[in-house]
Formats: C-alpha cells, structure tokens, sequence
C-alpha cells in the first residue's frame, strides 16, 4: 500500500508539472512565427531594435482580458518607443471558443483601434511553450546577446476591475527597471484570468 501510494503521489508530481510547464523567469524564449490579423506572419525577430517584449496572452472572450485591453493598448503606446513593444497573442482554440476565431480576432482589433499585433495560435504551440495558463497572461521578455530572456510572468496589475489609485503596476515596473538598467524587484505574480481553452483531443 505504502508503495502505491508513493507512485500516485509520483505520478500526480509528474502530471502537474506537465501542466505547469513552460518558461521560468531566467530562461531563453525560442522565437515563434504566428498569423496577425492582418494575415502577416510576425515573430519577435522582424523587431529589429527592440530591447525587448512585453507578451500578452489575451482573448476576445474573457471578461478579464476585455478589461485589462485598454490596459494593453497604453502598455503598447507607452512603451514600444522605448523599445519594449506589446504582442498579444489568442492561445484558445476558436472550434471551442468560436467567439475566439480569426474573423472575430480582426473585429475586435477594430473596435477597440488595437496598437499592437495580435497573433492567433489555434494549435496552442507557442502557448505551450511559453506555459500560459490564463488570459491574460504576461511574459516580459528582454532581448540580449544570450537571446530572449524572461524577466518577469504574471499579472498586469493587481486591480483588474481598474477601480484602485494605489493598484501595483506590475508589468510597467518590471519594463522601467530593465530599462533603467535593472532586474525586476517583482520577477513573477499569479496571473489571474480565464482559462485557456485548449483543442478537445490536446486536453
């Protein structure tokens, strides 16, 4: 019995790790290529004089992502000048969540005068990779010799409904440190949000 139980608690180890997998802060991004709205294939490499990214895992369909997406849009205003620019990616499976497809994507973008690209991942690859667990789901990125290396993963803020004058700026903190030279004090937070709706046969 003693044995068993050893092995489920090993074996559960191993399945939650499976779900948790993904980049860690410290780690180097591998790039991607990916179907912007505009049906142009973006990757982090067309940036030529980046410093580096602020990716945003974001949906048309959860309430959380509608309300940090004017959030995004700022953080992409705000920042892509100074070298940091926002890619905002739809990790969810649009036969699932059919509020989620291309066409849906493009109309969004519209309506809301996106300022960043926003790339479709139907097949979750990019998101699997990253480890996206939520939308939205930030990763801030910083380009070296080394490549793409994570600074800090979690949350926007911490006041989703925007209500709060003492909220903490955690995205705009982690990219002004490395923009001034530093690491992030707050290198990851819990990102808080819907989430991801993943192909029925990948789980």
């Amino acid at each position: 019995m003693k044995k068993l139980l050893t092995l489920c608690f090993l074996a559960f180890g191993l399945i939650a790790r499976a779900q948790t997998s993904g980049y860690a802060v410290g780690d180097i991004v591998s790039d991607f290529s990916l179907r912007n709205i505009d049906s142009k294939m973006i990757s982090m490499a067309d940036y030529k004089e980046a410093k580096g990214f602020i990716v945003v895992f974001t949906c048309n369909t959860c309430p959380y992502s509608n309300a940090y997406e004017d959030r995004i849009n700022e953080l992409n205003k705000n920042y892509q000048a100074k070298g940091y620019p926002v890619i905002a990616i739809n990790p969810n499976d649009p036969v699932s969540q059919p509020g989620d497809s291309f066409d849906k994507m493009r109309a969004r973008a519209k309506s809301k005068n996106y300022s960043f690209p926003y790339l479709a991942d139907p097949d979750h690859k990019v998101t699997r990779n990253f480890g996206a667990s939520r939308t939205p789901h930030v990763f801030v990125l910083q380009k070296t010799s080394k490549g793409n290396i994570v600074r800090y993963i979690g949350a926007i803020d911490n006041d989703t409904e925007n209500t709060s004058s003492n909220k903490s700026e955690y995205v705009q903190n982690a990219v002004d440190a490395l923009l001034a030279g530093n690491k992030p004090g707050l290198s990851f937070t819990k990102a808080v949000g819907c989430t991801i709706k993943w192909k029925k046969t990948q789980g």
